[in-house]
C-alpha cells in the first residue's frame, strides 16, 4: 500500500484537461449488421471451401474481392489454397472470374499453395498482391511471415504489419519501408498478448480502418489457448508506435455451434468505407461473412 496520501478529488485545471484528453481518445465500434457474402463462378471454385475475403473499393466505381479457395475436408488435399478474384456492385454477391488469378508454383516457396491475399491498388490502375508463399526480406524469427497488411503514411511512406511465429504463438510485427515493396525495416512489436484477455495466445494481423489518420484502427485476430479465433481491435497513433485504446471484449464472436469438436474461428481479412464501415472476414475457414459497424 502507498504511503503517500490521496490526491483531492481535483487537483487543479491541469488533471482536468488530462483527464477529458484522455476521454477524447477513447474509441468504440457497434456492429449494426451481419451479412453472408456469396460467390457466384466456375464450379472448380464453388467445390472449395472460402477464406481470407480482401475487399477493396475500385476506381471503376465496384467493389473487387481476391480470396482464397481450399479443397474441402471430403475432397483430395491437392493444395493449401489457390487465390480468386471477381467483382460486385452491392458488396454482398460477388461474380468471380472464370479462372484463378494466383496459382501454386513454379517456385518451391509456392508449390504448396498460396494463401491469404492482400491488394494495394496503384495511381497508375495496376496492383501489387501479398500473399503467403512471397519470402519477405524481413522476420523476427525463423516462423513463416504471412497474413500482410500494407498502407501508405501520411508522410509517404510504407508500412506493413504481419504475423510471424515466436515461442509456439503467432504474434504481430511491424516494419517499414520506402516503396510498397520495401525494402522494410523492422520495427518494435506494435502489441502482445494480454494475459487476462481473450487474446492471450496467438495474435494476427488485420486490416486496417483509416477514417480517421490521427488513430487508426487494426482489426486483429486473437484467441487463447483453445485455438478459438476471435475479431478485436486496437487503435494506435498517427505513427503506429503507441496503442492509444482496445477493446476489452471481441467485436466479433462466431455464432454457437452445436459440436464443440467443430472449426470455431472468425478471422478479419479486409475493411472498407463504402456506403458506411464494412468488415469482411471468414467463418470457420470455409464461408465468408461481413458486419457493418459504427464508430463511435
Amino acid at each position: 500500500m502507498s504511503s503517500n496520501p490521496p490526491s483531492p478529488p481535483d487537483s487543479g485545471t491541469g488533471d482536468v484537461k488530462q483527464r477529458v484528453a484522455r476521454r477524447a481518445e477513447r474509441i468504440d465500434f457497434n456492429v449494426e449488421m451481419l451479412e453472408d457474402v456469396t460467390l457466384d463462378g466456375p464450379p472448380e471454385l464453388m467445390s472449395r471451401d472460402l477464406m481470407s475475403p480482401y475487399v477493396w473499393d475500385d476506381p471503376c466505381g465496384r467493389l473487387g474481392i481476391m480470396v482464397r479457395a481450399v479443397p474441402r475436408a471430403d475432397a483430395p488435399h491437392t493444395d493449401t489454397g489457390v487465390i480468386w478474384a471477381g467483382w460486385s456492385d452491392d458488396g454482398r454477391h460477388f461474380t468471380m472470374l472464370d479462372a484463378p488469378s494466383i496459382v501454386p508454383g513454379p517456385d518451391a516457396d509456392e508449390s504448396g499453395g498460396v494463401e491469404d491475399p492482400t491488394v494495394v491498388p496503384m495511381a497508375d490502375g495496376s496492383y501489387v498482391v501479398y500473399y503467403t508463399g512471397v519470402a519477405l526480406a524481413s522476420t523476427k524469427s525463423m516462423g513463416n511471415t504471412k497474413e500482410a497488411t500494407v498502407g501508405q503514411t501520411a508522410d509517404g511512406h510504407w508500412r506493413l504489419f504481419y504475423e510471424y511465429a515466436q515461442d509456439e504463438a503467432s504474434r504481430i510485427g511491424l516494419a517499414v519501408g520506402p516503396g510498397v515493396a520495401g525494402p522494410w525495416d523492422e520495427q518494435p512489436t506494435p502489441f502482445m498478448p494480454r494475459e487476462d484477455g481473450w487474446d492471450n495466445w496467438h495474435l494476427s494481423t488485420g486490416p486496417m480502418l483509416m477514417t480517421d489518420p490521427d488513430r487508426p484502427v487494426m482489426f486483429y485476430n486473437g484467441t487463447t489457448h483453445d485455438a478459438r479465433w476471435r475479431i478485436g481491435w486496437i487503435a494506435f497513433d498517427r505513427d503506429c508506435t503507441r496503442v492509444i485504446d482496445r477493446c476489452i471484449q471481441p467485436l466479433i464472436t462466431p455464432p454457437p455451434l452445436a459440436d464443440r469438436t467443430q472449426t470455431d474461428i472468425a478471422f478479419a481479412a479486409s475493411v472498407i468505407e463504402w456506403d458506411g464501415v464494412w468488415l469482411y472476414y471468414s467463418l470457420e475457414d470455409r464461408r465468408l461473412a461481413r458486419a457493418r459497424m459504427r464508430r463511435s
